[in-house]
């Protein structure tokens, strides 16, 4: 049996997975990569499907098949995305031109080809190995949990094209590992050749090609435009980019009074959006007199040399605004170490090395734990703009998890203000408003929770025509500071909605068809009674968000859909928010295709006749509910431990290599037990997971607001030990099902293969939209309830089902 070879295709193919992910990130936008990536995973049901209807004709030659299906895999998996990024698809375009699906469906196409070649191997050999499953199982999931290191780790190096190349040659590896062992000498010469092949191949074949509607793309065509740097990493890619000839100018919502304009930048862009930009800095502040003339400056107005905490630095252009204000101090926090190199290292020069000041200090850091992790306070908490002005108002942040804007992040925020400290948030201005309201709504309940009375009394918003600033004050705003911030806003031409209570606008500088802010924060001023009804009645969900339902940029709400959609010819489309929708329709095309993939060998295959001692819908159920409890229970962990870990990228290797090694090790154990006649081998496994993910939820919300502060190599453990018990367990239902099945009816095995595999596809997006919907409690209670289900349907030998229902399901 070729555990070594099953291990190396699970790894390439968990590492293939992951890149996916970075690379259609890279190329188009993230939320389009997990769909194209959830229904490309579909080939581990279609291999399945065809090897049920083939049957044991492949037996005989076990080995070469899976070596064939193992060089297929490895050839394709680099061919299938260097193909897909040459098909003219439009993410922007897809709500109005039907030839968008045309293409996204040929995506799709491609992409399923190398997951099929991989699935086919790995249920291949559990069709012919059927008795040792715990053994097949144990080194898939070992594989996998290395696949998932082995990509991350190798983006911190290469670049996620050539990573791509390294996760091809393990497939071509695997190939040369499980070949017939007459010619395995001969072939085993072509093994360093197979392993040096991703570093001969020439960069400009595997070149990626972004959107050309990604703001990169658009930036590089315009004369005098030239890459300075490039700098990759899980994080992101980022891209610096100079241009003398038309000179970059970067000051979102700067007023359109303002005299001065923004020194020589450089344009700074993570995974082709953007930009951000790099300020030149000459240790002289009278050329930053343009970062006095944005809404971002409004709390300046109202401290005298601050102690300030920049969460999300960036470029820098917010710790400049900073010291422009005269702040004493400024901690400048930034997650991605590369960002923060170009700007302490690689462009230090022209920055006024901006980070080696005596009054700034940089932390490259997560910002809540690097909060929770401090005991200073400060005078204002600056939370920069975070996203560009074209994603912000398409929506394509709606699925992301949001740990930043949570009503315990804001309680969080105001414990390390000083007492008359203030928090800014600073946002692009989409109308009709949701963003911005939906952060009132977060700070009302965050200051509620503290104590506040009147909590519309702490809370200031001054917009302009692109960007709008929000200041919560710990202590209300008095008459004076309200006619401080009045003075600003009409000095700059900008717009004062809000301050401690309405404020009259007579004469608005950017006049809005409806008083919406006004009319929102009166009815944020109410009891919590009234709040709740107003964020039933809004057209979009603006209920804050908690660390339960982290997804602050979720906006969408089905009622406003039909209004929408009549909007089109007005340009109303963007109002659809279009993570959520395509996240439903991913789903739904995942449905029918899996139910495809289960039905058509039942309705092909020769064992259909067969009515066997086991019944079909026995086998259907427990293999459906364990693919999908499984999934589900892995993505809600991989969204929670983001708060403990601080990104998703580090939430990914923790919890999934951790998920599959541990669980790996359960299903090696799982073969010690009895497999057949009785419920007792699943009984403890079950027992054991629903009793852990019971704990789990009572204990997890205060566990992890005490160990947010802690060291990122204590968190890491912490992470692995509360994954590791509730892992090995559930390692132990699927091999001891699958050898149920291959002692009574071994035919059944690739199909029960194939309905897990399609259910956990299924149950991908599926879990982040009930995520949305019902929190991560919600989901964690569903899976646990799965897994009740699947030990009442679990496949006893003897249980055959009746002919007539098992007819049903063809």
């Amino acid at each position: 049996m070729p555990l070594l070879p099953i291990a190396l295709i699970s790894c390439a193919a968990l590492g293939l997975e992951i890149l996916l992910m970075r690379l259609f990130a890279i190329v188009q936008w993230h939320h389009f990569a997990y769909l194209a990536v959830s229904l490309a995973l579909l080939g581990y049901g279609a291999a399945g499907a065809v090897l049920a209807i083939v049957g044991d004709r492949l037996h005989v030659a076990f080995h070469k098949v899976f070596a064939i299906s193992a060089l297929l895999f490895g050839l394709t998996a680099p061919i299938a995305f260097l193909a897909a990024q040459a098909i003219p698809f439009n993410a922007l375009e897809i709500l109005w031109d039907p030839r968008q699906w045309l293409w996204l469906s040929l995506q799709y196409l491609l992409l399923f080809v190398p997951f099929f070649f991989a699935a086919f191997c790995l249920c291949l050999a559990f069709s012919r190995f059927g008795g040792q499953s715990h053994s097949i199982y144990g080194a898939d999931l070992w594989g996998a949990s290395a696949g998932s290191l082995l990509a991350i780790g190798l983006l911190f190096m290469l670049p996620p094209q050539r990573v791509l190349l390294v996760v091809g040659s393990l497939a071509l590896a695997a190939a040369v590992l499980a070949w017939p062992a007459p010619r395995r000498r001969i072939v085993y010469f072509l093994l360093p050749a197979v392993l040096l092949l991703p570093w001969v191949i020439p960069d400009k074949l595997v070149a990626l090609h972004p959107s050309q509607y990604k703001s990169l793309s658009r930036n590089l065509l315009i004369p005098g435009a030239k890459v300075m740097a490039e700098k990759h990493s899980p994080l992101g890619q980022v891209t610096a980019v100079e241009n003398r000839l038309v000179p970059l100018r970067h000051a979102p919502g700067l007023s359109m009074g303002a005299e001065s304009e923004p020194p020589e930048q450089l344009g700074v862009f993570v995974d082709g959006e953007g930009p951000g930009a790099i300020t030149r800095f000459d240790g002289r502040l009278e050329p930053l007199a343009f970062l006095g003339k944005m809404p971002s400056a409004t709390p300046y107005q109202l401290l005298h040399r601050p102690s300030v905490l920049v969460l999300g630095a960036g470029a820098g252009m917010d710790v400049l605004q900073a010291l422009r204000h005269g702040a004493t101090s400024v901690d400048a926090v930034e997650l991605d170490a590369n960002m923060a190199a170009l700007v302490a290292h690689d462009h230090a020069a022209f920055a006024g090395r901006l980070y080696q000041l005596p009054q700034v200090k940089l932390h490259v850091a997560e910002a809540r734990s690097f909060v929770a992790g401090s005991r200073q306070r400060y005078d204002l908490i600056v939370l920069p703009l975070a996203d560009t002005f074209g994603t912000a108002s398409a929506g394509l942040y709606g699925l992301a998890e949001d740990y930043l804007h949570t009503v315990e992040a804001f309680r969080l925020y105001f414990h390390h203000l000083e007492p008359d400290g203030m928090l800014a948030l600073n946002r692009w201005m989409q109308l009709p408003p949701r963003d911005l309201i939906k952060l009132a709504a977060t700070a009302v309940e965050a200051l509620a929770h503290e104590g506040v009375a009147q909590p519309m009394r702490h809370l200031a918003l001054l917009r302009g025509w692109q960007t709008a600033a929000m200041v919560v004050k710990r202590t209300p705003f008095t008459a004076q500071e309200v006619a401080a911030l009045q003075a600003f806003a009409e000095a700059q031409a900008f717009d004062l909605e809000w301050a401690g209570g309405r404020v009259g606008i007579e004469a608005p500088h950017h006049r809005l068809d409806q008083p919406y802010f006004a009319e929102a924060f009166d009815a944020l001023g109410g009891t919590a009674d009234e709040r709740a009804g107003f964020y039933r009645r809004y057209k979009f969900h603006i209920a804050p968000s908690g660390d339960d339902r982290p997804y602050f940029q979720h906006f969408f709400t089905w009622r406003a859909l039909p209004e929408i959609l009549r909007l089109k010819e007005r340009g109303g489309l963007p109002l659809v928010e279009m993570g959520y929708p395509v996240l439903v329709a991913t789903w739904l095309q995942a449905v029918v295709f899996g139910a495809l993939l289960i039905l058509l060998p039942l309705r092909v295959a020769k064992w259909r006749a067969a009515a066997g001692s086991m019944g079909r819908g026995r086998v259907f159920g427990y293999f459906a509910a364990l693919g999908m409890a499984f999934m589900l229970l892995e993505m809600a962990f991989l969204q929670k431990f983001v708060l403990l870990l601080g990104h998703p990228l580090y939430a990914a290797a923790a919890v999934l290599t951790a998920f599959l090694f541990f669980a790996g090790a359960g299903s090696r154990m799982s073969g010690r037990l009895s497999a057949c006649g009785h419920k007792m081998p699943m009984l403890w496994p079950a027992i054991g997971i629903m009793l852990l993910g019971m704990i789990y939820l009572a204990a997890l919300p205060s566990l992890l607001a005490i160990c947010m502060s802690w060291p990122m190599a204590a968190r890491l453990a912490l992470g692995v030990a509360l994954v590791a018990p509730l892992a090995f367990c559930m390692g132990m239902p699927f091999p001891l099902g699958m050898a149920c099945v291959a002692r009574a009816e071994a035919g059944l095995l690739p199909w029960a293969y194939g309905v897990n595999a399609c259910f956990s596809v299924m149950s991908a997006p599926l879990a982040t939209l009930l995520a949305i919907e019902i929190g991560f409690s919600g989901v964690v209670m569903l899976a646990l309830g799965l897994y009740l289900a699947a030990l009442m349907t679990f496949p006893v030998a003897g249980h055959a089902g009746n002919r007539h229902k098992e007819a049903g399901y063809a």
